[in-house]
Formats: C-alpha cells, sequence, structure tokens
C-alpha cells in the first residue's frame, strides 16, 4: 500500500477533513502504538509500512531512554499503559479531545488491518490489553457478536417469560 492510499482511507474511514488531519492521525497512533509495544513488534510493522508511515514506530522504538535494563524490558514488553493513557497520548499528539483520538485510532487500525500481514496484526492483537485491543477490528467484531448473542439472549429469555406468565394466567383461569 503506498502512502497516499494509507493517509486517503485514514481520512475517508475516520472523516477527515484533510490529509494533513490524517497523517497527523497515523502519526501520533504509531508514536502511541511504538510506545506501547514490544520494539521488535513495531520494527515488523514499520518493514511493512509504507517508509513515510513506518519512520515513526521507528524512531520512537529507537528512541526508549532509561537504563540498559529499562531499554531492554521496553524492547521486550513495551510500556504498561491502558486505554485511557493511549487516548490521552493520541490526543495530546493530535491536539484533539480524547474521543476524536479514539476514533481515528479506530480508524486507522482498520486500514492497518488491510496494510500488514494477518499474522502480524494477530501479533499486535495478542500484546496488547483488552481495552486498547478494542480498537482493532477483529476485536470490535467480537464485541458486536457477543453483544448481539447477549441481545438475542435477553430477547429469548423475555419471551420465554412472557410465555410462562401467560400459561400462568390461562391455568389459573382454567
Amino acid at each position: 500500500m503506498r502512502y497516499e492510499e494509507l493517509t486517503g482511507l485514514v481520512q475517508a474511514r475516520a472523516q477527515l477533513p484533510d490529509r494533513q488531519s490524517a497523517e497527523r492521525a497515523i502519526r501520533a497512533t504509531l508514536e502511541t502504538l511504538a510506545e506501547r509495544i514490544p520494539g521488535g513488534l513495531a520494527d515488523h510493522m514499520a518493514a511493512q509500512l509504507p517508509h513515510e508511515a513506518g519512520e515513526p514506530l521507528r524512531r520512537v522504538a529507537a528512541a526508549h531512554e532509561g537504563t540498559p535494563e529499562e531499554r531492554a524490558y521496553r524492547r521486550d514488553h513495551g510500556e504498561r499503559f491502558g486505554l485511557t493513557g493511549f487516548a490521552g497520548r493520541i490526543a495530546w499528539r493530535t491536539e484533539r479531545t480524547e474521543e476524536e483520538a479514539l476514533r481515528e485510532a479506530a480508524a486507522f487500525f482498520e486500514v492497518l488491518d488491510s496494510a500488514v500481514d494477518p499474522e502480524l496484526m494477530e501479533k499486535l492483537y495478542g500484546v496488547l490489553p483488552n481495552d486498547i485491543r478494542g480498537l482493532l477490528p477483529e476485536a470490535r467484531a467480537e464485541q458486536d457478536a457477543r453483544a448481539e448473542r447477549d441481545t438475542r439472549t435477553e430477547r429469548d429469555s423475555r419471551t420465554e417469560r412472557g410465555s410462562r406468565t401467560e400459561r400462568g394466567s390461562q391455568a389459573e383461569r382454567g
């Protein structure tokens, strides 16, 4: 996928006003993601993206500061923060609200899902905590399916309760 195609898709999916907004959302999401995931995974992801998109991943992964032990830990594990921290960092980088930042990040992840190898997306899915994982297309599909099952179960329960109530009323009258 070319960079222009990547930014155009993110712009359309996130309903952003211009390409610069899409580039800002992509850069902020990738920089924040690079802070959260192991450095090796960030490097693999950067290698599968257009150079302009992969650069924030490479830069942040290479710039981790601290003692040699801290750098080694981040290289293997990434920093620990949840969805609130993820949203806050993206919002700060894009100068948007956290809600807008999450919407734009989710749009970017949809595009990323089609831009990189599925195995790489599975690895990304595996290293993120549940709350951030919910932004990824696979997780949202699972959440939607779960919500649909819950709705069906609740509807079936109400129908069954209604049937029992009706049968009970008929038995009392009969």
